[in-house]
């Protein structure tokens, strides 16, 4: 009997490319995103069930679900994988969208693992696959808010990780490098205000720096293949990276702070 994946977040980019990856393994997919209407290539596969989830709406999530439920009998492995990045200096970001960001990121993540979590433990077994990123481990410039969300993700997964051990359900945490998505597109919030005059030069080298970080950006599908592998090597291993370029920042972060802050400021010519 197929086993079945809920995947959030697969309109495009890593989780479009994991939804073919585990469909390609012969899985029911459940392909969630905000507006599934104009969706033709997942809809048109055997085995794919594409609907509405966005993850700020606590009503969508519960029908996602059940219409998973109702279509495949159950889920298997749940992949948090919805979110976007908020860049720019604090000072220019509003409230609506510091929490916007955080809503997405973080409470978008807990409400649906919440929602999914009942029907994991009945079973006694599962996986919930948390998309963090290497800026859950190490930061850069102008990135507060986006950082602050993935730090998030990576203790919440990692304290579900002892919680939900004893009951058969395996919590993994999957940390990209750069990936050639949106996530400079429509997945980057960048917020600038030129009237704050002090933070432009930053401002500046910061986009600067990070196209230079983006020309060797892994794709999509390298990823997809690092998410299946960990929710299916049976083993408790936590952390899994992805992209050639994490390790050595993992490394460089494994240093004390003040080589570790004078590396980025280097990279970002600070």
């Amino acid at each position: 009997m197929s086993q079945t994946v809920l995947i959030t977040g697969t309109s495009s980019g890593i989780g479009r490319a994991t939804a073919l990856a585990f469909h390609a393994r012969s899985w029911n997919v459940v392909a969630t995103m905000r507006d599934p209407r104009a969706e033709q290539e997942l809809t048109a596969l055997d085995n794919v069930l594409v609907t509405r989830l966005d993850v700020t709406d606590q009503t969508s999530i519960d029908e996602a679900v059940a219409a998973t439920t109702a279509r495949f009998g159950g889920i298997d492995v749940l992949v948090n994988n919805a979110g976007y990045g908020a860049y720019g200096p604090l000072e220019a970001f509003p409230a609506a969208r510091i929490r916007q960001q955080f809503d997405t990121n973080v409470i978008g993540l807990l409400a649906t693992t919440q929602a999914v979590l009942p029907h994991l433990r009945a079973k006694g077994s599962g996986c919930v696959v948390n998309i963090s990123s290497i800026g859950g481990r190490v930061t850069f410039p102008l990135g507060s808010l986006y950082h602050g969300s993935k730090f998030a993700v990576e203790g919440i997964s990692e304290s579900l990780h002892f919680e939900l051990a004893p009951l058969g359900i395996k919590v993994k945490i999957i940390e990209p490098g750069a990936v050639a998505t949106e996530f400079t597109g429509r997945s980057l919030d960048f917020a600038n205000d030129d009237s704050l005059t002090d933070y432009q030069p930053i401002v500046q080298k910061v986009i600067a720096g990070f196209q230079d970080f983006l020309t060797a950006a892994a794709q999509p599908s390298l990823v997809a293949d690092v998410i299946v592998t960990a929710a299916t090597d049976g083993t408790d291993q936590l952390r899994y990276t992805a992209g050639d370029d994490v390790k050595a920042a993992l490394d460089a972060r494994a240093s004390t702070d003040d080589t570790f802050i004078a590396g980025v400021k280097a990279q970002f010519a600070l």
